[in-house]
């Protein structure tokens, strides 16, 4: 299993650095995540949670059967704290593009005007409510995808400090070696290989990495290296796009070892959408629902 990675707002803001020098074409987009990124780490430091607790007979089987620790809907969510950085986030966005500005003017006056609870908004997100978002997309006239990442974005310091604590309970010297989180289940976004190569995933919910087999799918659990491939441009070699034939679905892979700058698996997720678009340009589907990180 991974270890804990220290993350600190120094490290966000030279992640961030690197990148837009290397992609100037993202310094607009990347300036507002900066920012959502470093809300995030901030409010990190002020969440009040209670460590969400295992039975000891309960995680015998869990381990023995390869299950996830808990469901989306289990993890534990500070709502005072979500809900500032949610009003922050709408702030934020005012800044940014049309639709996202517009979109938390709207959330913003719904919230205050108490046509949306914050606590709902948060235990919706987590149980998968897709009606609900439908609904209140409609009602406020804003794109449901953009509320889906207000949601998601406003909870994920709680989220990721949960899966910290829960990753405790997991056992190190036992390769997980699964295409699922084994904190909560989800699926990865993205792929990382460290140190002497070692493949390990992150999870597109809870941002656990766990380590992972280099030659499969986390999609299909595909190991045939005849129908596993990749593709990459020759100007980032660091980066590549990892392929299966037999479900036609792909994964972004960043390669640390080919990087001089601190690694924040989110501002890598946001700086190559452009690998993105040239995979569904090749027919392809990303495992994960991009609305995450509209």
């Amino acid at each position: 299993m991974s270890e804990k990675k220290i993350v600190t707002a120094d490290q966000i803001k030279k992640a961030m650095a690197a990148v837009k020098a290397q992609r100037p074409a993202y310094e607009e987009l990347l300036g507002f995540y900066e920012k959502l990124f470093l809300a995030q780490e901030d409010t990190k430091g002020h969440i009040d949670i209670e460590p969400i607790q295992v039975p000891k007979d309960l995680l015998s089987i869990k381990l023995k059967e390869r299950l996830p620790l808990i469901n989306r809907a289990d993890f534990a969510v500070d709502t005072k704290a979500s809900e500032a950085l949610l009003r922050k986030i709408c702030q934020l966005a005012a800044k940014a593009n049309e639709a996202l500005a517009e979109a938390g003017s709207k959330v913003m006056d719904a919230l205050h005007k108490g046509r949306l609870e914050a606590s709902v908004l948060f235990s919706k997100i987590l149980s998968e409510d897709d009606t609900y978002f439908d609904e209140v997309a409609q009602e406020l006239e804003i794109d449901r995808n953009i509320l889906v990442f207000f949601a998601y974005t406003s909870i994920t310091p709680s989220v990721c400090l949960c899966a910290e604590q829960l990753a405790t309970y997991l056992d190190k010297d036992t390769p997980w070696n699964k295409g699922y989180c084994p904190i909560c289940g989800s699926l990865p976004d993205l792929s990382i290989f460290r140190g002497e190569g070692d493949r390990s995933l992150i999870c597109s919910f809870c941002s656990y990495e766990w380590q992972a087999l280099r030659i499969y799918c986390p999609f299909c659990d595909n190991m045939d290296q005849k129908t596993l491939h990749y593709f990459f441009s020759e100007e980032e070699k660091n980066y590549r796009v990892d392929v299966c034939d037999k479900c036609h679905k792909y994964i972004k892979t960043v390669d640390t070892r080919k990087m001089d700058h601190p690694v924040y698996h989110f501002v890598e997720q946001i700086s190559t959408l452009h690998l993105d678009m040239l995979a569904k340009e090749q027919g392809l589907e990303s495992g994960i629902p991009l609305c995450l990180q509209t």
